[in-house]
């Protein structure tokens, strides 16, 4: 009963090498076996013992050939082969895995990606491309599967960073009796049509651009508060100690033509008043009696803006004709300002010049 309780596992890789393996330890407990294999088909069959033993703790679970033809026999005895346990008759193209998909290309256009490899070269119409796809906040894989060799997907979103990982598989039934598969092509991450080391980068992007954000943000606000602080202390400090005022800018001549040299600056300007004197020497001064009261109405209603400076002769001198002395001075805007006095005796009068 061992020929119909026997289950093994067939894979043909490719039509390159052959796989056929077994439960030994539920099998044949206790017992090692041997394999032999044959693809010659008629009565003249050459068996051909395992070349590649699999092992499981010590116990043939396995044999490991090469391809040779589309018709496999296959024939598991006992330790001395004297004994034939199981045995089968086989098409090995009808347990073929394929090998994964070669030169892979990804074309980004807008929201659409279109995935390609090339073309087997052997048993292409039995091959679909299958095409899974995730973001970070897919917990499963999307799945889309075409004919061989170019499968495309719409509604990716250039925003998002998406895992893509591709494999081959064989039509079943029209070419496998097994739904076999080839092993996933490396897995690759895009974003916008733009190929990343991971998607972690993206976040590490994001984290990264938000630390920046929040650090001149922190740097704006720090600076707005020094900026307020400072000039509240300036007006703090003008209220508590009161600028001194700097004579350079009093004396900005002093400083500037004469570079602090007193002495000269001096001279200087008395000279300048010496001048200024001259200047208004020529002074009208009208010489007026006491009793010409109507000359002082006359000189009123003319608006004249002046000063009259009268002086007494002697505060003993009792002489009637005694004379004052009025000098009118002009009060216009003129850069030449009064620059002093000088006091002239005349007989009796004293005359301020």
């Amino acid at each position: 009963g061992w020929k119909d309780a026997i289950s093994t596992t067939i894979i043909n890789f490719n039509n390159e090498k052959m796989k056929i393996t077994w439960a030994a330890k539920e099998l044949f407990p206790s017992k090692n076996v041997s394999f032999s294999y044959t693809f010659d088909e008629g009565k003249h069959k050459v068996w051909k013992p395992c070349p590649t033993y699999l092992l499981d703790e010590d116990y043939n679970s396995g044999c490991l050939f090469k391809t040779e033809g589309p018709t496999l026999a296959f024939s598991i005895r006992n330790g001395n082969g004297s004994q034939e346990l199981f045995s089968r008759r086989l098409k090995s193209d009808f347990y073929i895995k394929p090998n994964r998909p070669e030169n892979v290309t990804f074309f980004w256009k807008e929201d659409t990606v279109t995935v390609s490899c090339n073309k087997p070269e052997r048993a292409a119409k039995c091959l679909k491309l299958e095409l899974q796809y995730k973001n970070k906040f897919d917990k499963e894989w999307q799945s889309r599967t075409s004919k061989c060799c170019s499968v495309g997907e719409q509604g990716f979103d250039p925003r998002k960073c998406y895992s893509f990982r591709v494999r081959l598989k064989r039509l079943v039934p029209y070419c496998n009796v097994v739904n076999y598969s080839s092993d996933w092509e490396a897995e690759s991450f895009w974003m916008n049509g733009t190929l990343l080391d991971s998607c972690d980068d993206d976040i590490k992007s994001h984290s990264n651009t938000v630390i920046i954000l929040s650090c001149l943000l922190a740097v704006l606000l720090m600076m707005l508060i020094l900026l307020i602080l400072l000039c509240k202390w300036q007006r703090l400090q003008k209220s508590v100690m009161p600028a001194i005022p700097d004579p350079k800018y009093i004396f900005a001549d002093l400083f500037n033509d004469h570079n602090g040299n007193f002495q000269e600056w001096i001279d200087k300007t008395d000279h300048a008043v010496v001048q200024t004197k001259l200047e208004y020497e020529e002074m009208e001064c009208i010489i007026e009696a006491e009793s010409q009261q109507e000359d002082e109405k006359n000189s009123d209603k003319q608006g004249l803006q002046e000063k009259i400076f009268t002086f007494s002769g002697a505060a003993e001198n009792t002489d009637p004709k005694a004379s004052q002395v009025a000098c009118l001075m002009p009060t216009s805007n003129s850069k030449a300002a009064f620059a002093g006095f000088q006091i002239l005796m005349n007989d009796d009068m004293y005359v301020m010049l």
